[in-house]
C-alpha cells in the first residue's frame, strides 16, 4: 500500500476549514438480542462462547422466523436519547435496510430510517483546557448488529488475498443504538481533539446510564469519523470520506488529524477526493480505501413489515427522564473538586476511562490522591502487562483495603504491591494475602533496634559519621536493616531509631 502524501497540519487550516460528523454505534447489554431470545452474554462469556452458540432462527435469517421487539432495549434507547437532549418520538418505526451483508443472513438489516425514536438534540463536550463545544445530535435509532467474518488464509487478515471466509453469527441481532450527528462546524485547529472528546462524552454517558459496557478495544463502542474539507471562503461543502470503527480514543483523534493531511494534499494537488469509507492502521497511523460510500437512496428503505411501529406511553418517558443521571461536563467538575484534583491529574483519570472505579474506591473509604494514585499507576501497569482493562484486574473495594492496610501502617508501599499482586492472583482479599504471604511490617521496635546494632557493628565508620553530624550517612544502615527485614519495616522509623540510638 502506497503511503499517502500529507500535508503540514497548520498549513492544511490555513488553506481549508475542516468539517466533521460522527456516527457512533453503542452495543447495548441486555440479557437477549435486539429481535430474538439468544443470549447477549457480557464482554467475558461473550468472547469465551465457541462461534455460532449465540445464536437464535431469527438471527440466521431462516425461513419463517419473526423479530420480536426487546423491550429493555427500547426502554435504554430511550434513556440515551433523553440524555442527548433529544426528543423521543412518539411513534418510530423499524425499516430493512438492503445491502449486501454475508454475516446476517437474512441480507438486510434491521434499523430505523425516516422515523427514528430519539431526534433533534445536543451535547456539551469538554475539552482539556475546559473549553466546552455544543455538538449537535441530528438522531439516535435503534437497530441489530451484523455477525463477524474472519478471513483466512492471507497474509493481512483481510478480504483480499484470503482463500475463504468464516462466518460467526453470535454477534448478529445484537442491539444497537446509532448516534448520528449533524455536520459539525468551527472546530478549526482543535477538530481532533474535538473528535476525541466527543466520543469520551458518549462513552461516559452510556456507562453512567449503565446500558452499556462502552469499550472501544471490545467494539461495544464504534466511531465512524466523516471528515471533508473545503476551501476557505467558500460556501459549499467538500465530499467526505467515513474512517470506520475507529477502536481507541487516541486513535479517532489520530485518524481525523490524517484525513485532515490527507485530503488537503490532495486538494491542494489538484485532486479530487473521493466518497468513500476508509480503514484505520493502527499500526501505520493512516487510512485505505474500503469501499464507495452508499447515500441513503442505495440501501432501499422500506418499513418492517413483522414489526409494529414503537409508539412509548409519555408517563414512561418521564420515568425514564427522572432516573437520567447527572451529565459527564457537570459531574467531571463537581469530582474534580470535590477530589481537589488537578486539572492533570483528572485527565489522567478520565483519560484511562478509570473514573468510575476510582470513584467507587473512593467511597468505599480511600482517600481520592490514593485512588487515583493505584488505578493510574500500578494497577494500569499491571493490566497493560496482561493486556486486560484495568477493572477487570480487582475491585474498588480490595484497593479501598489495601489502602487502609497502607495507611495504618501494616504495609509499606512496596508491600502494598506485592499484596496487590497476589489479590490479582486470586490469593484472597488484601489482609488474606498478608497473612498468607506474611507481608505485614514489623513494628517490634526491638527487632528493628537488634538488627540496627548489627549494622552498626558491620559499619562503624557509619556511626562515627552520624554522631558528628553527618545523618545523610544513616541511609547505608537504613538499606542494611530492610535488607535484614526482607523490605518488612517502615524505613522512617528505622531511620528514627537509627538516629536515637546514634545520639545516646
Amino acid at each position: 500500500m502506497a503511503t499517502a502524501k500529507l500535508m503540514d497540519f497548520d498549513k492544511a487550516l490555513e488553506m481549508f476549514e475542516p468539517v466533521l460528523g460522527f456516527e457512533v454505534h453503542v452495543e447495548l447489554n441486555t440479557n437477549t438480542k435486539m429481535f430474538s431470545g439468544a443470549p447477549n452474554p457480557a464482554n467475558e462469556a461473550y468472547h469465551a462462547a465457541e462461534p455460532n452458540t449465540l445464536i437464535a432462527p431469527v438471527d440466521l435469517g431462516l425461513p419463517g422466523s419473526l423479530p420480536v421487539v426487546n423491550a429493555t432495549a427500547i426502554r435504554s434507547s430511550i434513556s440515551l436519547g433523553l440524555a442527548l437532549g433529544c426528543s423521543i418520538a412518539e411513534s418510530s418505526r423499524f425499516a430493512r435496510k438492503n445491502y449486501f451483508y454475508p454475516d446476517l443472513g437474512k441480507n438486510y438489516q434491521i434499523s430505523q430510517y425516516d422515523e427514528p425514536i430519539a431526534y433533534e438534540g445536543s451535547v456539551e463536550v469538554e475539552l482539556e483546557d475546559g473549553t466546552i463545544v455544543q455538538i449537535p445530535i441530528e438522531r439516535a435509532h435503534m437497530e441489530e448488529d451484523a455477525g463477524k467474518l474472519t478471513h483466512m488464509g492471507g497474509a493481512t487478515g483481510r478480504i483480499q488475498g484470503a482463500e475463504y471466509s468464516l462466518v460467526d453469527y453470535n454477534r448478529a441481532g445484537v442491539p444497537l443504538v446509532e448516534i448520528v450527528t449533524k455536520t459539525i462546524f468551527g472546530t478549526e485547529h482543535r477538530a481532533p481533539e474535538v473528535a476525541k472528546a466527543y466520543v469520551q462524552t458518549i462513552r461516559d454517558i452510556v456507562r453512567s446510564l449503565g446500558i452499556s459496557e462502552a469499550r472501544l478495544e471490545r467494539g461495544n463502542l464504534r466511531c465512524d469519523a466523516n471528515v471533508s474539507l473545503r476551501p476557505r471562503g467558500q460556501e459549499k461543502l467538500g465530499t467526505r470520506t467515513e474512517t470506520k470503527n475507529v477502536n481507541s480514543m487516541r486513535s479517532v483523534e489520530r485518524a481525523v488529524r490524517y484525513e485532515i493531511q490527507r485530503q488537503a494534499q490532495i486538494l491542494a494537488d489538484g485532486g479530487t477526493i473521493t466518497q468513500e469509507t476508509r480503514h484505520w492502521h493502527e499500526d501505520t497511523g493512516t487510512t485505505s480505501p474500503g469501499r464507495p460510500k452508499s447515500d441513503a437512496d442505495d440501501y432501499r428503505y422500506f418499513p418492517e413489515p413483522d414489526l409494529l411501529p414503537v409508539r412509548p406511553a409519555p408517563d414512561l418517558i418521564e420515568e425514564l427522564r427522572a432516573a437520567l443521571p447527572e451529565q459527564p461536563v457537570a459531574r467531571r467538575r463537581r469530582l474534580m473538586a470535590e477530589w481537589g484534583f488537578t486539572d492533570l491529574e483528572f485527565q489522567d483519570v478520565r483519560n484511562g476511562g478509570l473514573l468510575e472505579v476510582v470513584e467507587s474506591t473512593i467511597a468505599a473509604g480511600a482517600a481520592p490522591a490514593a485512588a487515583r494514585k493505584w488505578w493510574t499507576g500500578e494497577i494500569t501497569r499491571l493490566a497493560n502487562s496482561q493486556e486486560k482493562d484495568a477493572a477487570e484486574l480487582v475491585s474498588p473495594e480490595n484497593v479501598a483495603a489495601l489502602q487502609k492496610l497502607v495507611d495504618a501502617g501494616t504495609l509499606t508501599d512496596k508491600l502494598a504491591r506485592q499484596v496487590l499482586e497476589g489479590v490479582i492472583a486470586g490469593e484472597g482479599a488484601p489482609q488474606e494475602v498478608v497473612d498468607g504471604r506474611g507481608l505485614a511490617v514489623v513494628s517490634d521496635d526491638g527487632a528493628l533496634i537488634a538488627a540496627i546494632d548489627d549494622a552498626f557493628a558491620a559499619q562503624p565508620d557509619v556511626l562515627a559519621k552520624i554522631k558528628d553530624g553527618k545523618v545523610q550517612a544513616a541511609g547505608a544502615v537504613i538499606g542494611a536493616v530492610m535488607k535484614a527485614m526482607k523490605g518488612q519495616a517502615d524505613a522512617a522509623r528505622v531511620r528514627e531509631l537509627i538516629l536515637e540510638r546514634a545520639a545516646q
